[in-house]
């Protein structure tokens, strides 16, 4: 009656659900594969906390790396027009002929290319000044004398001028 028993407990266990022993060695050689495949992961995730914290730091410092170009950045534009000025103040010093109005620019270029441009105005109204003037040219020396109108004179201003034209004295 014993064998009964045992082959009825075994019969149950296999029908109530229960494993067998080899079913008990299936289960454990998965479950230590989970704690492996568990302790990977939990590795892998303290590796990419480690990497997050790396990342992090070197955010930081490119954070502050930028605010400090951003800083030095804005110094150069400042001395960059600083100088601009400057130079536009020069070019107009240099170029005293030409109007400061009409010498102007944001940069170097511009002001150069204004400069340029005041320039070849300035020649053309010169050459064009100096033609004006050959046209228009008195010839060298005293022109010849004429003789004295004596119209509008008074009688005693006739008499001073006819005398005065004789050499003689008034």
């Amino acid at each position: 009656m014993e064998n009964e028993n045992e082959e009825t407990k075994e019969t149950q266990e296999s029908t109530n659900g229960a494993s067998t022993s080899e079913d008990l060695n299936v289960i454990k050689a998965e479950l230590e594969e989970e704690k492996k495949a568990k302790a990977a992961a939990e590795a892998a995730l303290a590796q990419k906390a480690t990497r997050i914290t790396e990342l992090e730091a070197s955010l930081n410092v490119v954070s502050q790396a930028t605010e400090a170009a951003a800083a030095e950045l804005g110094q150069v534009k400042e001395a960059h027009a600083k100088a601009v000025t400057k130079y536009l103040e020069a070019a107009r010093a240099l170029n005293s002929t030409i109007p400061k109005d009409i010498i102007v620019g944001q940069t170097i270029e511009e002001i150069d290319a204004s400069v340029t441009k005041a320039k070849a105005i300035a020649d053309a109204v010169k050459a064009s000044l100096e033609a004006q003037a050959k046209e228009a040219k008195v010839p060298a020396g005293a022109p010849t004398r004429g003789e004295i109108s004596l119209e509008g004179l008074s009688p005693r201003e006739k008499i001073a001028a006819g005398i005065h034209q004789k050499g003689g004295t008034s």
